[in-house]
Parts: C-alpha cells; sequence; structure tokens
C-alpha cells in the first residue's frame, strides 16, 4: 500500500517545516515539475474546450462573503479578517473560494445572450481553517490550489454545459490513469448551514438528475454531502487505505447570480438572470498529486514524471554516446537524467532509474551503431533502436499524454 507522504519525501517532492505552519506544504524541485506539467495540462484542457483564464487576488472584503453567503454558511472554516489601516477599517479576508471573484468578473460589464455560455477558469489559490487534527500531507492543507471554473450560461444551456464537464472530468482521469469509484448527487441535509430556498434546490437538483441520466452515469443520492448554496455531482476516489474522498465536482447554482444582482440582455432586449455551473476536473492540485502518488506508487504517466528519460553509458567510453542521446532528448523537450558510469554499477543506476518511464544502455556495441538498448519501466525490453528515432517515438508518447508506455 502506497502512502504519499512517504513517497514525497522518498522522491524529494515536496515537505513541510514547523516555521512555515502545518498544514502549508512546499514544493521541491521535481514536486514543482510535476505540479506545472499538471496544471499546463489543465489549462490546454480547459483552452480546448472554450474556457478562459483569468486571475483573481486571494484577499476580498467581508463584505464580499457576506453577499455569496460564505460568511452566513462557511466561516467557521474562514480565517480571521484582517484590518490592515487599523482597528475600525475595512476588512479583509483569505478567501475560501474562488466563485464570488469570478461573480464580479462576470458583472464587471454588461454581458448579451450571444456571450453566453461564458466559460471562466482558474488555479487559484484559496485558504481553508482547517483543524491542526485533520491535517495530513496534501490531502488536507490550508493553502489549496483549486482548478476552478464557473460558466455563465442560460438556463436551456446549464444541462449540455454541466454535461461537458463531466465529460472533460472523465477524459483527464484517462489521460492521468484516476478511477472514479463512483458519482454521487449531494443534496442538502438537516440544519441550518444551507441557503434556506426550498425551489432553489428543487431545480438544480432536478437539472444534476437530468445531468446524470442524460450521461448514463450511475450514481447515488447522499442527504448533507451539498455545497451550503446549492446540490452538487461529486466524483468519488478511493485511496489504497479504502479511504474515499471527492476529487471533482459540478454544481448548478441560482444563489449567487441573485446574490449578486447577475444578468444578461436576452434577445428580447429584456435583463435575464444566468445560471452559475462550477465546476473542477481535478479539484485541489495538492490532493490530485496526492491520489496520482498513491495510484502508481510514484510511477508517474511518462507525462507527467518528473524524469522521462533515463541514458545509461555502461563505462566511461559511453559517455560520450550517452550525452549526445541526452542532448538530442531535451532538445525535443524530454525531462533526462544522465547517470554516467562515476555513479555505480550498471545495476545499481537501473535500480534507481526504476520509476523512470524509459531507460537507454549505452554500451560498447550500442554507442558503435548510434542506437541504445531500451527498458520500459515495465520491465519490457524493445531492442536497439536508433538514438534519433528512439527519441522520436519517446517524445511522440509524452506528447499523447496518455498512460501507455509505449505503442
Amino acid at each position: 500500500m502506497h502512502d504519499h507522504r512517504r513517497l514525497g519525501r522518498e522522491l524529494d517532492l515536496f515537505d513541510t517545516d514547523p516555521l512555515m505552519g502545518a498544514g502549508l506544504p512546499y514544493w521541491l524541485p521535481d514536486g514543482a515539475l510535476i505540479r506545472h506539467t499538471l496544471e499546463e495540462y489543465v489549462r490546454d484542457l480547459e483552452r480546448a474546450a472554450g474556457y478562459r483564464h483569468v486571475y483573481s487576488p486571494v484577499l476580498g472584503k467581508r463584505e464580499l462573503y457576506e453577499i455569496s453567503g460564505h460568511w452566513d454558511h462557511y466561516s467557521d472554516d474562514m480565517f480571521p479578517p484582517m484590518e490592515p489601516g487599523g482597528q475600525g477599517s475595512e476588512q479583509l479576508v483569505l478567501r475560501p473560494s474562488l466563485c464570488p471573484h469570478h461573480a464580479l468578473i462576470y458583472r464587471s460589464r454588461s454581458r448579451s445572450y450571444r456571450e453566453l455560455p461564458l466559460r471562466i477558469a482558474e488555479l487559484g489559490a484559496m485558504y481553508r481553517s482547517e483543524p491542526s487534527g485533520v491535517l495530513g500531507g496534501l490531502t488536507r492543507v490550508r493553502a489549496i490550489t483549486l482548478n476552478d471554473a464557473h460558466i455563465f450560461c442560460t438556463l436551456d444551456q446549464a444541462v449540455a454545459e454541466a454535461r461537458s464537464a463531466l465529460a472533460l472530468i472523465a477524459r483527464a482521469y484517462a489521460d492521468l490513469g484516476i478511477h472514479a469509484v463512483r458519482h454521487r448527487l449531494s443534496l442538502p441535509g438537516e440544519g441550518g448551514k444551507y441557503v434556506a430556498d426550498p425551489e432553489l434546490w428543487s431545480r438544480a437538483g432536478a437539472l444534476l438528475r437530468e445531468v446524470l441520466d442524460g450521461a448514463g452515469v450511475a450514481y447515488e443520492e447522499a442527504a448533507g454531502e451539498a455545497a451550503f448554496y446549492g446540490p452538487k455531482i461529486d466524483v468519488q476516489i478511493v485511496d489504497p487505505a479504502g479511504r474515499e474522498a471527492t476529487l471533482s465536482t459540478v454544481q448548478i447554482d441560482f444563489h449567487q447570480p441573485a446574490r449578486f444582482g447577475l444578468h444578461y440582455i436576452g434577445a428580447d432586449g429584456a435583463r435575464h438572470r444566468p445560471v452559475m455551473v462550477h465546476r473542477s476536473v481535478i479539484g485541489s492540485v495538492e490532493r490530485a498529486v496526492a491520489h496520482l502518488l498513491e495510484e502508481h506508487g510514484g510511477a508517474f504517466p511518462a507525462w507527467l514524471a518528473p524524469v522521462q528519460l533515463a541514458v545509461l553509458p555502461v563505462s566511461e567510453a559511453q559517455e560520450e554516446a550517452a550525452a549526445d542521446l541526452a542532448r538530442r532528448a531535451e532538445t525535443a523537450g524530454l525531462r533526462v537524467r544522465l547517470a554516467d558510469a562515476g555513479q555505480g554499477s550498471l545495476g545499481a543506476r537501473v535500480r534507481a532509474a526504476r520509476l523512470v518511464p524509459y531507460q537507454a544502455v549505452i554500451g560498447e556495441r550500442e554507442a558503435a551503431a548510434g542506437s541504445a538498448a531500451v527498458r520500459l519501466r515495465d520491465g519490457r525490453r524493445l531492442g536497439e533502436p536508433a538514438v534519433g528515432d528512439l527519441v522520436r517515438r519517446i517524445a511522440a508518447r509524452v506528447a499523447a499524454r496518455g498512460t501507455e508506455l509505449w505503442d
């Protein structure tokens, strides 16, 4: 059973320090590389699906969260307000969510029905005041980078947009090698943590059922798991210890468009209220990396691996040929590690590179022929292709962003 905290330390991906504080991990170079690659993948995926990316500040006035409803329904999970101008000045809050900021971006100017659906995405930081007892590794942290997006659309467009978001999640899971164990329709439960608007809940819940039924996705309903402002579809994953968690979500929201007075000008020239579809493809970057570590045991898909090709000369005599292969691979955009003979025996170097997707061993025969003996991480051997052909084939597999190591 893999534990992402142990793997993170062993592979030098991330760590924590008491002076930074609990629940505030820092990323080491290889971990930062994985994170950057994952973030760029998500941005590319979203751009291809018609999303436009924005940046918004991590702070907002307390009034912003009073309007959104977070202050009334979620303040126990928020950090206390700050008063940068001294006592009695305006209060600023570390945001617990990105949706209020995106609502303000939407209403920053007049919108026409011709602009809808308007898909706004951001990989943005947010902060949760988690109790110290629940913090652990990357799965429960206080500083979160969320892959978030909000689609502002007409009521007639909402189901199709939510269904497209589900399809985007499925595509990302296939590329990342993540397996969803179930889909959950999360509904309100008892108590006062939810917005008191029965009609809102009924309409949003009916639309999400239509989304799930139309997508042919089996699901279970769960009371008490909704967001405070509306129901949501949760895509559930399970870690190696059998613990279930939510990674990705899709929500249909009537509450915040009303609270922020959002509108668009329809074909009839009148003002209409948009629907706000919230969706997150991979959830928080932290939790996604933690799950990928445990799912793959540190053997990331080739396109995501911090080192994609290990080049291993058998002896010093082949180091020039090995360096040439490494240069060619780097020029092709691959992440390469040259493990020369000074780093130990060939067997020791092969074992050290066990998580690297591709290993190219160059001995006397290969150096003379301009080739390399290729081993895959899964134990397969691919003969001795010419160096140029090897680099092209690996680069093609990496560019395909899939989970297969070879054609």
